[in-house]
């Protein structure tokens, strides 16, 4: 349902609206076979998250770690989902082992968004007045490899201006959700890298990162930043397993902190999602 708002859009050349995500939800009961066209959408986000999770799943299984399959967590909401998780259980001993399973999921799961959204930039049309929240009812953030794409793809060109074929949005939901999971916070996939590199640094940072993303939610970037903020703060409270072998990463996964460090830069966006005032 949730891109088959994004396919009427893409098709009418216009901003995904409430309107829109309220109508596929009709046709659940009305005129179900025109759910057909989201399934672009759909399937591309599944391939991503199930990508990003089995990451998770098969570094377990590397270092003998208990783990279940992946699970999804659909979600009437403007992307459809919250998600998807494995449960981890069995403890994590070391550093390598912990940095292996945080980082894994977010590194992969980026290599299969990164061609979708590829496609989907290609394919956008250029809607003047797609950005302008004078015009637009839901105006969707850049992120900056969408504006590397932008400008390979369609020069002189304001990213702000792309309608993204459904394909290219459910990169970048893929590109936002791999951007939250690599905050360096708490037990979030960045929390792990961080900590498998420096505990004490982890720890600073579980404090100050939800002040800052609360900042962010103040001074009017995005609202949701208060959730993950006082979340972030919650999870603090909460007990961490203690790591029994500490041993220093090895070259080849410094290399790939600095890679998923590069990751989270291309994927995070300040201001994600703003719903026009009126249209609330």
């Amino acid at each position: 349902m949730a891109g088959t708002q994004f396919a009427t859009a893409y098709a009418q050349d216009n901003a995904a609206s409430l309107d829109e995500f309220f109508g596929a939800f009709r046709l659940l009961y009305k005129h179900p076979s025109g759910l057909v066209a989201g399934l672009p959408f759909a399937l591309t986000l599944l391939m991503i998250l199930l990508a990003h999770e089995l990451g998770h799943y098969f570094a377990c299984r590397h270092h003998h770690i208990r783990s279940s399959y992946p699970f999804f967590i659909p979600f009437p909401s403007l992307i459809g989902t919250f998600g998807a998780f494995i449960l981890i259980r069995s403890p994590i001993r070391t550093a390598r082992a912990l940095f292996d399973v945080g980082a894994s999921g977010p590194l992969v799961g980026f290599v299969f968004a990164v061609p979708a959204l590829a496609y989907g930039v290609l394919h956008a049309r250029i809607v003047p007045g797609l950005g302008d929240p004078h015009q637009a009812e839901i105006i969707f953030g850049a992120p900056l490899l969408l504006r590397f794409f932008s400008g390979l793809l369609h020069p002189g060109a304001s990213p702000a201006t792309l309608l993204l074929h459904p394909i290219g949005r459910a990169a970048w939901v893929g590109l936002f959700a791999t951007s939250l999971n690599l905050l360096p916070a708490a037990q979030l996939d960045g929390g792990h890298i961080l900590r498998s590199i420096s505990p004490r640094l982890h720890r600073f940072s579980s404090f100050f990162l939800p002040v800052f993303l609360i900042a962010l939610a103040f001074l009017k970037y995005w609202e949701g930043w208060y959730i993950w903020g006082a979340m972030l703060l919650g999870l603090r409270f909460l007990r961490i397993a203690p790591i029994y072998d500490p041993s220093a990463l090895d070259a080849s996964r410094r290399f790939a902190a600095l890679l998923a460090l590069l990751v989270f830069l291309l994927c995070f966006m300040p201001a994600p999602i703003f719903i026009s005032p009126a249209s609330r």
